[in-house]
């Protein structure tokens, strides 16, 4: 292991103290949780009357404009056998209904298992789950630019996310692998969340038949009888907004269900596009939209696990491009937050969202102006925690690391100010007094390893050592870090025989058909 680092003109450098303190840290690093248990208080924005007009204003979209459901007439005949009224295509409901249907059988919460049972996590109740970004077409890193997502780029954000303590859970589609068929790919990216990682992660959605296929790869992987008792994968399904859902949505949403696995309902609303441009009106369609569907989730299977989710952003009314950041969203997240409790669901939002194109200031102010309210609103699965950029164009390696970190913070703050004997430390001001330093102190010495997060790619040294060791940003620090991560990555261990039936799956299924481009 060399003792330095390269500057970006070649050069050596020396060894920063901090660095070596961060290097003795990590030997005697306290493993991260595998999820937030949170002992902060949730943000309540509204009050007992504002959320009864909002529910009633849901309930009337339901109820007179109704809510399509195309090409599904098991969809149908589920909802008009509760009591729905179907007119073509469009279901209308009477106020109530859908509430009742989730809360006579819908979890509070659930547990996702994880190849890794140290890597469970529970998803519900005050519990907060941080999962990489999703779905970009591109990535991109500061060496080789913005390009087409490959195979190689979905294992790498594998590998990192399974690397990261502050990110929970795999993800699912953390970027698309265009260099393999797209009948296909699905099966080879869930199996690059369970070969090449042992958090919980998330499976196919484009159709119910690739969903039913990563299912059943669940199956061989943790056993058929134990998948129909307890949830292992999710499937995240967004609605045709406004008030659609499009058939093989909802057969993917009941194949989840009929498999007691979790439907992720997620209403993606840009505010003047797919839905109003004011944000009440914008709140009360995605909560409609998304109780339709964890709804149908408790027809397909009553007491199968569902998350309500949604995507409020705003969009620049003269360009029409979505933005993010902005102060509308982070309203609606606080109060999306106060109706899912409410209801008795968990809460799925959005996480360190920007539209920047580079990892630049733009990128860190949006990212944590949408961070900062999914964390306060009390959601339970915080999709898109790490990597997004260019309105989840693309997926970036050195941002995905700085948003890492981030998430790490908000372990920290999470956990509140403890108030115990320790944390007030009154054994520090007997040694120390009045008018010296706590530097050097049993309490300082006892708690500096845990005292304060240590934000490793921040650079708080001096000017004088900032130069010396190469005046890096923070990106070029990520870009080292990123780099790191993947050559010290070291694999779980996976059973033998799960793997190769695994891979006999997968072989067999790809070889059945011919590859399929579009």
């Amino acid at each position: 292991m060399t003792t330095g680092i390269a500057d970006t003109t070649g050069r050596r450098s020396r060894t920063s103290g901090r660095d070596g303190r961060q290097r003795a840290r990590a030997d005697h690093a306290i493993p991260a949780p595998p999820y937030i248990t949170r002992a902060i208080p949730t943000y309540e924005l509204l009050s007992e009357e504002g959320l009864l007009r909002v529910e009633h204003f849901a309930d009337r979209i339901l109820a007179e404009i109704g809510f399509e459901i195309r090409g599904d007439a098991v969809a149908h005949q589920l909802f008009v056998k509760a009591g729905a009224r179907l007119d073509g295509e469009r279901l209308y409901f009477p106020p109530g209904m859908i509430r009742a249907i989730i809360q006579a059988s819908s979890p509070r919460q659930f547990t996702q298992y994880a190849r890794n049972p140290a890597r469970n996590v529970i998803i519900g109740g005050g519990n907060t789950v941080f999962s990489p970004a999703y779905g970009s077409p591109f990535v991109s890193d500061m060496d080789r630019g913005r390009r087409y997502g490959s195979m190689e780029d979905f294992e790498n954000f594998v590998k990192l996310t399974y690397a990261t303590p502050w990110l929970h859970h795999s993800g699912g589609t953390v970027c698309e692998p265009v260099d393999v068929p797209v009948n296909k790919r699905h099966m080879h990216m869930v199996y690059a969340h369970m070969r090449w990682s042992d958090k919980a992660f998330m499976g196919s959605v484009t159709t119910a038949p690739r969903a039913a296929e990563s299912i059943e790869m669940c199956r061989l992987l943790f056993g058929a009888a134990f998948v129909d008792r307890n949830c292992v994968i999710l499937g995240n399904v967004n609605v045709n907004s406004p008030l659609v859902l499009d058939g093989e949505a909802s057969r993917v949403i009941r194949t989840y269900a009929a498999a007691n696995q979790a439907a992720v309902c997620v209403p993606f609303i840009l505010g003047g596009a797919m839905g109003p441009v004011t944000t009440a009106a914008g709140l009360a369609q995605c909560f409609a939209e998304a109780m339709v569907c964890v709804a149908l989730t408790q027809l397909e299977r009553p007491g199968s696990p569902a998350i309500l989710g949604n995507f409020l952003s705003s969009m620049s009314l003269k360009s029409g491009a979505p933005t993010f950041g902005t102060p509308e969203p982070a309203l609606a997240y606080f109060a999306i937050g106060q109706l899912a409790r409410r209801l008795g669901v968990p809460l799925r939002c959005g996480g360190n969202l920007c539209a920047s194109k580079i990892p630049d200031a733009q990128g860190a102010t949006e990212s944590a102006n949408s961070m900062w309210p999914a964390v306060l609103c009390g959601a339970n699965f915080i999709l898109h925690a790490a990597g997004w950029m260019e309105g989840a164009l693309t997926m970036n390696y050195e941002k995905f690391v700085l948003d890492a970190e981030q998430c790490g913070l908000f372990h920290t703050l999470a956990k509140g100010m403890p108030l115990d004997d320790n944390a007030l430390g009154f054994d520090a001001f007997e040694e120390v007094g009045p008018g010296k330093h706590f530097l050097g102190s049993a309490h300082t010495m006892r708690n500096y390893e845990t005292a304060f997060f240590d934000a490793e790619l921040s650079d708080s040294n001096s000017f004088e050592q900032w130069s010396e060791e190469g005046s890096l940003d923070s990106v070029q620090r990520a870009n080292k870090k990123w780099k790191k991560l993947l050559a010290e990555y070291v694999p779980p261990p996976i059973d033998a025989g799960a793997d190769e039936a695994l891979r006999a799956y997968v072989a067999a299924k790809c070889a059945a058909v011919p590859d399929a481009w579009h």
